[in-house]
């Protein structure tokens, strides 16, 4: 008896491709292409990529590729783990590559001394992984690793699995050659787009400030719109009266205009609702609808144990009587809903007769009281993108269950077909995207506002930071990838510096408490022009004033010794003459001498720092530092979210300001030397003739994808040996917790996720050291 693997024909999963092209020499099987990846076998259905591979692997022994003895076996379980996590993890990836040269630095396989599933699944892992593209064009792969990736690729299963795959005829290091070092990621060809005839839409909802993924989806859409100089379509969804609000359409509108998305035409999804209506009769007269009174609860039990409703079965004069009653919104009429007849008995549960329309007596924030009946969105989008010409609609793949839902209305109807394409949702770490739960952050007082730099929204990220150009770089580098993976936020800081760093001014700022006095012998109060960016003269130049009396930061004092030659940036060398320390070991005021015609600036430590001077008084400044709203990286579905809510998330420093800062404009982005970059939320106002005090200029941290940095000394000095302390104090309570874990008899799951995340910060203190 043979098997049958169905591949997702949108969607495959390559691995079991690639067995099956082994298996199928030894065993009788058939590959058919679908809409979803699986095998069903004596009443067992598997659908995930490691256990169909499994199952397969074991339809044919003689192959020995699960190994040939019970290590072996053991060490392929790790290598599938080992492909679906840490391969599909973009925060564990680089750490991954770096494992997997070590392991093929002298083996020719991954397990063993012959092929083995190891191998397939962690070289198919490999074959649709971006990073692995870029890691390849950045010459990041060992010769080894990359001998390996050829080998596997050589093998004529292989080759004969990817002739299989639609639209997949280049390998990823072929693509990556040929794109260089771009940081573009993939973006499929729309099936059946013509130039000039491409129309897109991006349909948000109206009840809540579009956030991070949104944008994404917006952004999607408008790289289509241009690439294919077609039309976007930008549609609210108003098919729920009691969610949709006046106030979140205008300001979903700002959020679009911040994102630089200019649609080619607006529209509301109740523009058509007579429409909707018309053809919801239409199902109900040809029989292909029907009026339920059921209670939710019991309409829910029956779906789930595929019972048809007593009311399936209405004659079609009943229906109709039962939709005039809805449609009057009487009492009766608002305890009905049109459900879609479809398929009762299917294994998609998107099919058992999904509700179409409901009553709702509240009042609608565009047609007020005129309807009492509305669409539900699955039941209405496919009509309004029909209708308002839409070719291709780009849903995230988390409607993929729905999209036969979406075909079945449109043929029931006899509607134009559209196009669906899917692409993977954003997925941030230490985030919740849900408008419930960024509405709970708001009223609760955790932040102040929808547009606070902790929440995830448009205006959130806009405020903290992050650029519009940067935020399109990072979407157009995921290209229409359909892996859905956990993105840290650092990789969209990662590209936003790119954005920023060219032309961001450079100005100085120092911490106010325990700023330390240095006396300059022989220096006169004066003051030069120095460009404000060492690269991009057009940024501008700035005035750098110079004085006998100038303040540099405690920590930086600290690693100073008499006789030291030390660059003081923007002026030049000077020689410490003394260092005077008070009785607790800290420095308490340094003297030093010119040392300008010294221009050897390459063995020197450098320094920042500020003339205290009338003539130019230093501006009060606050710098603002945010962390992550939610502690836990990924939030597991049973976890109570509440529980990881961190509360003390805002750090205010105050800070001695360049006299530059004065001039600094709301929404202006700077870098403040040896402390990363700023963005100004509220720019310096004078002493107030009201209160007798002047506002302070304050500044948002930005994030650059790594941590934050700090005025520390410079190497061998005794804030270094301090921090060094630390790094090892931290190393060993790392061993010992591990130590813990193991003797308390944690599951191999949580010592894999613990020892993974200690090797992460290990890595991270080892490129801090280095750097």
């Amino acid at each position: 008896m043979g098997v049958v693997l169905q591949i997702d024909k949108s969607s495959p999963f390559i691995g079991s491709l690639l067995v099956s092209q082994y298996v199928k020499k030894d065993f009788q099987l058939t590959i058919e292409w679908g809409k979803q990846n699986l095998v069903t076998t004596e009443g067992a259905t598997f659908s995930t990529a490691s256990s169909i591979c499994r199952y397969l692997t074991r339809l044919a022994p003689g192959l020995c590729l699960y190994g040939n003895s019970a290590v072996e076996k053991t060490e392929v379980d790790y290598w599938l783990q080992f492909a679906s996590e840490k391969l599909s993890c973009d925060s564990e990836f680089d750490n991954a590559l770096l494992y997997l040269d070590r392991t093929l630095g002298s083996a020719s396989y991954l397990v063993g001394a012959a092929l083995t599933l190891a191998d397939l699944s962690v070289w198919a892992a490999l074959r649709v992984s971006a990073a692995w593209c870029n890691a390849v064009a950045a010459r990041r792969v060992s010769s080894g690793t990359l001998n390996w990736f050829n080998l596997i690729a050589s093998q004529a299963e292989v080759t004969e699995a990817i002739a299989l795959l639609p639209g997949l005829k280049v390998t990823p290091t072929e693509q990556a050659k040929k794109e260089g070092q771009r940081d573009e990621g993939k973006f499929v060809d729309l099936p059946g787009a013509e130039k000039g005839n491409v129309v897109v839409r991006f349909p948000p909802e109206a009840s809540g400030f579009l956030h991070i993924g949104h944008a994404k989806a917006a952004l999607l859409n408008q790289y289509y719109q241009t690439t294919f100089d077609g039309k976007l379509i930008m549609r609210f969804d108003d098919t729920n009266p009691e969610k949709e609000k006046a106030d979140f359409e205008k300001v979903i509108l700002e959020d679009v205009k911040m994102l630089e998305i200019v649609p080619n035409v607006y529209s509301h999804t109740s523009d058509f609702f007579d429409r909707i209506a018309e053809l919801c009769e239409k199902l109900l007269r040809d029989g292909k609808a029907y009026v339920d009174d059921s209670p939710a609860e019991l309409m829910k039990q029956e779906r789930d144990a595929r019972e048809e409703s007593k009311h399936r079965n209405n004659p079609v004069e009943k229906n109709c009587e039962m939709w005039r009653e809805m449609v009057k919104g009487s009492g009766y009429g608002q305890e009905c809903c049109v459900r879609a007849k479809i398929d009762m008995k299917s294994d998609n549960g998107a099919l058992r007769d999904p509700v179409i329309f409901r009553c709702k007596t509240d009042e609608h924030v565009k047609t007020g009281f005129r309807y009492k009946v509305y669409p539900t969105y699955d039941f209405a989008c496919p009509i309004v993108d029909s209708l308002e010409g839409v070719t291709h609609a780009l849903r995230t793949t988390e409607y993929h269950d729905r999209d036969d839902q979406y075909h079945w209305f449109i043929n029931a109807l006899g509607l134009r077909q559209v196009h669906i394409w899917e692409y993977a949702r954003l997925n941030m770490m230490n985030t919740v995207l849900s408008k419930r739960k960024l509405t709970w952050f708001v009223s609760e007082g955790l932040v102040d506002g929808w547009d606070d730099p902790r929440m995830p929204t448009v205006r959130g990220v806009l405020r903290k930071g992050m650029t519009v150009d940067g935020l399109k770089q990072f979407i157009v580098a995921q290209g229409g990838s359909r892996s859905v993976v956990m993105m840290e936020w650092d990789k969209i800081w990662a590209f936003n510096k790119k954005v920023i760093d060219p032309v961001a001014a450079r100005f100085t700022a120092l911490e106010k408490e325990g700023v330390v006095p240095v006396y300059v012998a022989q220096a006169e109060v004066s003051k030069k022009m120095t460009a404000k960016h060492p690269k991009n003269a057009e940024v501008g130049e700035k005035a750098v004033w110079m004085g006998p009396n100038i303040l540099i930061d405690a920590a930086d004092a600290d690693t100073l010794e008499d006789g030291q030659v030390v660059t003081f940036i923007n002026w030049g060398n000077l020689r410490i003459v003394s260092v005077t320390r008070r009785a607790d070991g800290k420095v308490e005021k340094v003297t030093a001498e010119l040392n300008l015609e010294n221009t050897d600036y390459k063995r020197t430590s450098k320094l920042t720092w500020l003339a205290d001077l009338n003539e130019a008084p230093l501006v009060p400044t606050v710098c603002v530092a945010f962390d992550n709203l939610i502690s836990k990286a990924v939030l597991a579905k049973d976890d109570d979210w509440k529980s990881y809510i961190s509360r003390d998330t805002r750090h205010e420093t105050v800070m001695l300001g360049d006299p530059e800062l004065r001039n600094l404009k709301k929404g202006e982005i700077i870098q403040l030397q040896r402390r990363g970059y700023y963005i100004c939320d509220e720019p310096h106002a004078p002493v107030s003739r009201y209160t007798g005090k002047a506002s302070p200029c304050v500044l948002f941290y930005i994030p650059d994808g790594k941590e934050m940095p700090q005025p520390t000394g410079t190497k061998g000095s005794s804030a270094a040996k301090a921090t060094e302390s630390k790094k090892e104090t931290k190393g060993r309570t790392a061993k010992a917790e591990v130590s813990s874990k193991a003797s308390s008899g944690a599951s191999t799951a949580e010592l894999y996720a613990l020892v993974g995340s200690q090797g992460e910060k290990v890595r991270k203190l080892k490129s801090k050291k280095s750097g």
